[in-house]
């Protein structure tokens, strides 16, 4: 017993900074939205002195010139923050048309403005929900970019999905030619590649001998002529089966276009944000400042750190934005992204926690990137190979996608910055070798062994 009093009386109280959640806003209002409609209620003063605060609340139609009217509204009875649920799509435009009106407008997460158990839940109930805890200042608006990277997010994120649209009808290529006991998959290493291409439009064409399909192979595909010979051997290649596959490469070459095209937008709508722009040598910003430059643009700044292609820096710029004053730390832009745990502790335990779900094309760029890492002789391929043996692959993929993350939040800080390589053997060099070495002899005693050292000459 007099331990654990000893034990407690060592334990300090500790004095945190609190967030004050008096009345924030005097003058605010909540939407409830909904896909055709939404209930709006306006919290304002009393109108008597000593009375209480009042609550109006009114349906809006979601359409362009009713949500406008009620910005009208909402100006002149001087409210200075408007709240909404990010439900679904249907909060853009409510947020689109309050913001261009000049009102302060903040998106919640629907799990922080959710309503009490145990109360009515309705969409009127809802509203003014949101309408106290706005007052109170006790719900965190998410980040929503500017026009201009939401006009950039548009262009990636349908890149996104034609490139994912394309690898999926490559896929069912690939599942015809087996269904026809085409085993060209087996033998290249893509379908995509030229050589693959060559052979299936000769089969298409009506070309069924082996060896001269073998000998469309081009470069390096050469080597393997006899295996591609023993793959196209035997096939059951017949008319529907061709014209199925011209299908499937049609709308793969459709799908070539639509992503160069959406390239091209890509890297026109970035030329038009200026804080993307570098500083060339005699200090004259722009979006190509040449050779020398002093400062390169926010795209090359990127495109410098293993495994991120300019295609991937262009996707990450879209979903972060430029400006990194919206995120006070690296941990909020990495736990933003969903690539951290969240705390989990009750009492003496502590749990082990969940990733948020954070931004998913921002975290698949992060991820894609940390693959590119893994054949390259650097710090973060070194550090993906050292994680992926101690601890698995996919917890290594999500340490080196947080580690770029964190790297690109300085990066975007500082315009200036360039990244700069640790090095493969940077953890090499920082390991404390005698430790390292007590602990392995620890290791051989405790298996029955007797260990002596003999520094090696130098």
């Amino acid at each position: 017993m007099g331990s654990r009093q000893h034990k407690q009386a060592r334990l300090s109280a500790r004095v945190v900074e609190d967030e004050d959640y008096q009345v924030r806003y005097e003058r605010c209002a909540g939407i409830d939205v909904a896909k055709a409609s939404g209930v709006a209620c306006v919290r304002l003063p009393a109108v008597r002195e000593g009375g209480k605060r009042v609550s109006v609340i009114e349906t809006v139609q979601a359409t362009v010139p009713a949500i406008a009217a009620l910005a009208g509204r909402l100006a002149a009875d001087g409210v200075a923050m408007v709240s909404m649920e990010s439900t679904s799509d249907y909060w853009r435009i409510w947020y689109v048309v309050l913001e261009a009106a000049g009102l302060g407008v903040q998106l919640v997460n629907s799990s922080q403005a959710r309503q009490l158990a145990g109360r009515p839940k309705t969409d009127s109930h809802d509203a003014q929900w949101l309408a106290r805890l706005t007052e109170m200042g006790l719900l965190r608006p998410s980040f929503v970019p500017p026009a201009q990277i939401r006009e950039l997010r548009d262009y990636t994120r349908m890149r996104v999905r034609l490139v994912q649209d394309r690898t999926r009808e490559w896929q069912r290529l690939e599942k015809l030619l087996e269904g026809a006991l085409v085993k060209l998959s087996s033998a290249v290493s893509s379908l995509a590649t030229a050589s693959a291409r060559a052979m299936i439009e000769a089969m298409i064409g009506g070309e069924r001998d082996p060896v001269r399909l073998a000998d469309l192979a081009r470069g390096s595909m050469r080597a393997r002529r006899d295996q591609l010979v023993q793959a196209l051997t035997g096939s059951l290649f017949g008319a529907h089966h061709g014209e199925l596959a011209r299908m499937h490469l049609d709308h793969i070459t459709f799908l070539d276009r639509q992503v160069a095209a959406l390239d091209d937008s890509i890297a026109a709508c970035l030329d038009r944000i200026p804080r993307s722009w570098g500083v060339d040598a005699a200090g004259v910003p722009g979006p190509d400042p040449g050779p020398g430059a002093a400062v390169l643009p926010a795209v090359q700044r990127l495109a410098e750190i293993p495994g991120v292609s300019r295609d991937l820096a262009m996707a990450i710029i879209a979903e972060t934005g430029l400006d990194m004053t919206r995120f006070p730390t690296a941990a909020h832009l990495v736990s933003w992204a969903g690539l951290a745990p969240v705390a989990s502790q009750s009492g003496p335990r502590t749990r082990k926690g969940k990733k948020g779900q954070g931004d998913a094309y921002l975290r698949g760029a992060c991820t894609q990137a940390a693959n590119g890492t893994a054949k390259t002789d650097t710090f973060l391929g070194e550090r993906l190979r050292r994680i992926t043996r101690r601890r698995g692959g996919k917890i290594a993929r999500t340490a080196v996608a947080r580690s770029i993350l964190i790297i690109i939040w300085h990066l975007l800080k500082n315009p200036e910055a360039r990244y700069t390589d640790l090095g493969p053997d940077w953890h090499h060099r920082k390991t404390d070798k005698d430790k390292k070495t007590r602990g392995h002899i620890r290791q051989l005693q405790a298996l029955g062994y007797d260990v002596t050292i003999t520094p090696r000459a130098a």
